[in-house]
């Protein structure tokens, strides 16, 4: 070749040239160019977390993990947030576990034995529960797909094919100070009534401790919507079955259960009723003095409800109810509420009716109460509630007491 190809860069006709009789110093420029490259690399080093900037590091070798090998396997999670919580059921072996259907908001989930010999509730013993704190309890999902059926008005509740019962699957457990004493007395308070006014059902559910339970009126008309809401806030809930009063000009509404009608008459009612919304541990009266005092009325209507799976709550407003009695007989839970706090609306009554209501669970160890969903009851037991820890008295949902066969003998309201 003429010319050196190699040198002669794109579109120059010849090759650079350098000074006249020099060849350059190629060493020079080479050793010069490493020695920029290395003090850069440096300088970069000490200004950026590139390379750790001279801070000290640990090489490890990287192993993927396997859950079957003992060797890999991942240590159980820490808590880090909560103490360990002890959990207690009531007349079962403390280590007994089940299907775990409780959350706490911290993280803490807690198993239960979904099935229908549960012995009673579900107690939960928090160390450093503080007075009124909300425990951000979640309940169990609802519906649950194994307790439901297809009825000729909605869907039903029903027992599992597992022996599941939606008054222990639906129900809150107990939650109470460590600080409370063993045999504590313990309260349970109902207040019923809701779903008909949207306000006062809101304010239910926000302003009453999340161990009150609450009972829903089937006429709402977003009843189904709020009962759920009262439940994510962790509220207990029953529905309440339109019976027929001793003033029959005050029946309530459509799907009312009446007294002289035909069995099947009264139990397409009662589905009805349970239709309307789903999550509840039980049926509670709404009105129902005379119903309520009729065996051969009552009885079927019982029957039914017990059969699937729920508890009955009578309110104490009907005063020659056969509930208990009746509801003993076919082997349901059953309570009955031993003060109604607001049959009288006036607030000093209302007060009264509570500490009636304290001293009767300071006497035979435990009792229920029952309250309108009207905003001056649901202030009063609002501040009612919020002492009781601090005069050692436990506040529980109602199911914690129905759930053991308990039935209020009811005192004089």
């Amino acid at each position: 070749m003429a010319a050196n190809d190699l040198h002669d860069p794109l579109g120059l006709d010849g090759p650079i040239a350098g000074p006249p009789g020099r060849d350059p110093p190629w060493a020079f420029m080479i050793i010069g160019g490493v020695g920029a490259l290395a003090l850069g690399l440096v300088a970069f080093s000490l200004m950026t977390d590139v390379g750790m900037g001279g801070r000290p590091f640990a090489d490890a070798a990287v192993q993927p993990i396997r859950a079957d090998d003992p060797a890999t396997a991942p240590p159980a999670a820490v808590a880090t947030t909560q103490p360990a919580l002890p959990v207690v059921r009531e007349g079962a072996p403390e280590n007994e576990s089940g299907p775990a259907i409780f959350d706490l908001a911290t993280g803490v989930r807690v198993g239960r034995q979904a099935t229908s010999n549960a012995p009673g509730a579900l107690v939960l013993k928090l160390p450093q529960l503080a007075p009124n704190d909300p425990v951000g309890l979640q309940l169990a999902p609802a519906p649950d797909p194994r307790l439901v059926e297809k009825g000729p008005h909605g869907p039903l509740p029903r027992i599992g094919a597992d022996g599941s019962r939606p008054s222990e699957v639906y129900a809150r457990p107990v939650v109470s100070a460590a600080r409370l004493k063993a045999g504590a007395p313990r309260i349970a308070i109902v207040v019923g009534g809701m779903g008909l006014n949207p306000a006062a059902t809101t304010a239910a559910v926000e302003t009453l401790p999340d161990a009150v339970t609450l009972g829903f009126a089937p006429y709402g008309a977003d009843v189904e919507r709020q009962a759920a809401r009262a439940r994510e806030a962790g509220h207990e809930i029953l529905v309440q079955a339109p019976m027929e009063p001793l003033d029959k000009s005050a029946i309530p509404g459509p799907y009312t259960l009446l007294a002289g009608a035909d069995a099947a008459q009264n139990i397409d009612g009662l589905r009805w009723v349970m239709s309307r919304m789903s999550g509840y541990v039980g049926v509670a009266n709404f009105l129902g003095a005379r119903l309520m005092a009729r065996e051969a009325d009552l009885a079927p209507v019982l029957r039914e409800i017990s059969a699937r799976g729920l508890l009955f709550f009578d309110d104490g407003t009907a005063t020659l109810s056969m509930a208990s009695s009746l509801a003993g007989a076919v082997g349901m839970p059953v309570a009955r509420a031993d003060v109604v706090l607001d049959a009288n609306g006036r607030l000093d009554a209302i007060e009264t009716a509570l500490g009636r209501l304290e001293t009767a669970a300071r006497t035979k160890g435990f009792a229920i109460g029952y309250a309108a969903g009207l905003p001056g009851s649901i202030d009063a037991v609002a501040r009612f509630a919020q002492g009781l820890e601090k005069r050692g008295v436990a506040l529980v949902p109602l199911s914690a007491l129905a759930a053991r066969g308990t039935a209020s003998a009811g005192l004089a309201n």
